[in-house]
């Protein structure tokens, strides 16, 4: 890519999801056996790496009706928007790539999120636009652990399987997950606005469109979108995080139970932070 001809046509942004989960695991511990995720102060997370494969998941699926609708509405092209960490990728044809300058052009999440490609002879080591923050849920969750069943054993001679503490889900939380786009980092990944239009249109669908048996009912209640007036920014993003993170309105140190234990999400930034911001909107609702 040749930095001199990449503009940069988008401004700083903060960004914030609100992500209502129902008995379910919104993102299992591999060191506790699938385990929700939680913190000593038994606060539920979500990790960045969990929200971002399944936006990959959606661009990279070209048949997906998430993807058709997208390539539809913004005009864009398969080969421009290929996913470089996907599953069985081919180390030697990318390393080739990177030779030939023609990996930024290719691959939409390296553009987008960043990549580390380290080879022998080729190698490529740089940080995304956008980046993705923990999420944490705003009071504790409680965990409830299923025993799975199966109809048709799976052991010779059984004729039914069972699989103690299998099924494991958190029975409600109301998660915030931050994330930021920082356009300094553009004329080094080679993202430019249309890259960053794809991710804002596909992050309503991250969860509705990529359910499991163990993620059954998820749901992102707001996915906050504040662009600031320059690319270095223009208000401190954690004080536009605070005023849009959801209170619990009785018992904050206990787990809530719905939606209605919160009190309602204000629809609009206090006046002394929206006099500092170019735009305020939902991607959730968008006009």
């Amino acid at each position: 890519m040749n930095d001199t001809k990449l503009k940069v046509d988008f401004a700083r942004a903060t960004g914030l999801l609100v992500i209502e989960i129902r008995n379910t695991n919104p993102n299992g511990n591999p060191d506790l056996d699938g385990d929700p995720r939680q913190r000593p102060d038994k606060k539920g997370e979500i990790s960045p790496v969990s929200f971002k494969r399944k936006v990959r998941d959606l661009i990279e699926d070209k048949e997906g009706p998430a993807w058709k609708a997208l390539k539809e509405e913004l005009k864009i092209k398969d080969e421009e928007f290929h996913i470089l960490e996907s599953r069985g990728r081919e180390r030697e044809k990318i390393g080739k790539e990177i030779q030939e300058e023609k990996f930024e052009g290719k691959y939409w999440d390296a553009r987008v999120f960043g990549c580390t490609f380290l080879e022998k002879e080729t190698s490529c080591i740089k940080t995304g636009v956008v980046q993705f923050g923990l999420g944490i849920s705003v009071a504790p969750i409680e965990i409830s652990r299923h025993t799975n069943t199966n109809k048709a054993g799976v052991q010779e001679g059984k004729d039914r399987g069972m699989a103690p503490m299998g099924y494991r889900f958190v029975e409600h939380g109301v998660y915030c997950m931050p994330f930021f786009v920082n356009p300094s980092m553009a004329h080094k990944s080679g993202c430019t606005k249309r890259d960053i239009d794809v991710l804002l249109r596909v992050i309503p669908y991250a969860y509705s469109n990529t359910s499991s048996h163990a993620r059954p009912m998820v749901e992102l209640r707001h996915a906050w979108y504040i662009e600031h007036r320059s690319p270095l920014g223009s208000c401190s993003d954690f004080k536009l995080i605070d005023a849009l993170t959801p209170k619990k309105n009785t018992n904050p140190d206990k787990p809530s139970t719905c939606w209605e234990d919160y009190d309602p999400v204000p629809n609009d930034l206090p006046k002394d932070l929206k006099d500092k911001i170019a735009s305020f909107r939902d991607l959730m609702n968008p006009e």
